[in-house]
């Protein structure tokens, strides 16, 4: 019987949690409104748009010969020494003089992902800049000045540069739309969450059944709350007494 009425008290709580927030869907509405137009209006005016420019690389060209990769591993192996070579501080530095960029070699090499899709012996060299043509001009130089390096260093034909980058007409990040989503349902849970804990902190006596569940008392009589008695009778009655009163006096 104990357990039965847990669990009754349970379910009780969780239908009072639900018509709490029932009652007011406005508010949780108007709360994710808001969420979503603060949001937006945040990534559009506070947030610096970042601009994606990729160019590929072939790794293991037609004219590389055995001889030259008799002690290096084909594959992912190969891709990984390349890949380490192109952010090394030689290369990011030759490209930020070559370039004039106000920047040092530890932040380029922030705004540089190298990508090696499996299966492929391509590489593809990603920078990130917040103008799109600059984005566009690192990631041909970086191409160029690591492809350069790597045949020196290795003593290999250098990797042949397949696909420079493309100016991008749209920014990577941030994501206009995400924001707003994430916004509004941000809004829409603290609303909730503030609903919810008034509900269960407010411990004020509505109902009979509330005397029985929190006092475990009986309820012995309960006195109506009607706005439409008017001293004892029925406000539709006076009413009514009055329009014949009317009548009578035309």
């Amino acid at each position: 019987m104990g357990k039965q009425h847990d669990d009754d008290e349970i379910e009780i709580d969780l239908w009072e949690l639900f018509f709490a927030l029932k009652k007011r869907i406005l508010v949780l509405l108007a709360a994710l409104l808001a969420g979503a137009i603060l949001a937006g209006a945040y990534t559009k005016l506070m947030i610096t748009p970042i601009y994606s420019a990729t160019s590929t690389m072939l790794v293991l060209t037609k004219e590389t010969t055995l001889a030259s990769l008799a002690d290096l591993q084909i594959g992912s192996q190969l891709t990984q020494d390349y890949s380490m070579l192109i952010t090394s501080r030689t290369v990011l530095q030759d490209v930020i003089d070559n370039l004039g960029l106000d920047m040092d070699y530890r932040t380029l090499e922030s705004n540089i992902s190298i990508n090696n899709p499996e299966d492929t012996r391509i590489l593809e060299i990603t920078v990130t800049n917040p103008d799109p043509e600059t984005a566009k001009n690192i990631v041909d130089e970086l191409s160029t000045v690591s492809s350069e390096f790597i045949g020196e260093q290795m003593e290999v034909v250098p990797p042949k540069i397949v696909e420079e980058g493309e100016v991008p007409e749209h920014q990577t990040s941030p994501s206009l739309s995400r924001n707003v989503m994430m916004g509004a349902l941000l809004g829409f849970v603290l609303a909730a969450g503030v609903v919810v804990l008034l509900t269960v902190m407010d411990d004020t006596i509505k109902s009979e059944e509330d005397i029985g569940r929190y006092l475990d008392l009986p309820t012995l009589a309960v006195v109506p709350d009607r706005k439409d008695y008017i001293t004892g009778k029925p406000a539709e009655t006076k009413k009514k007494k009055k329009k014949k009163k009317r009548r009578k006096s035309r």
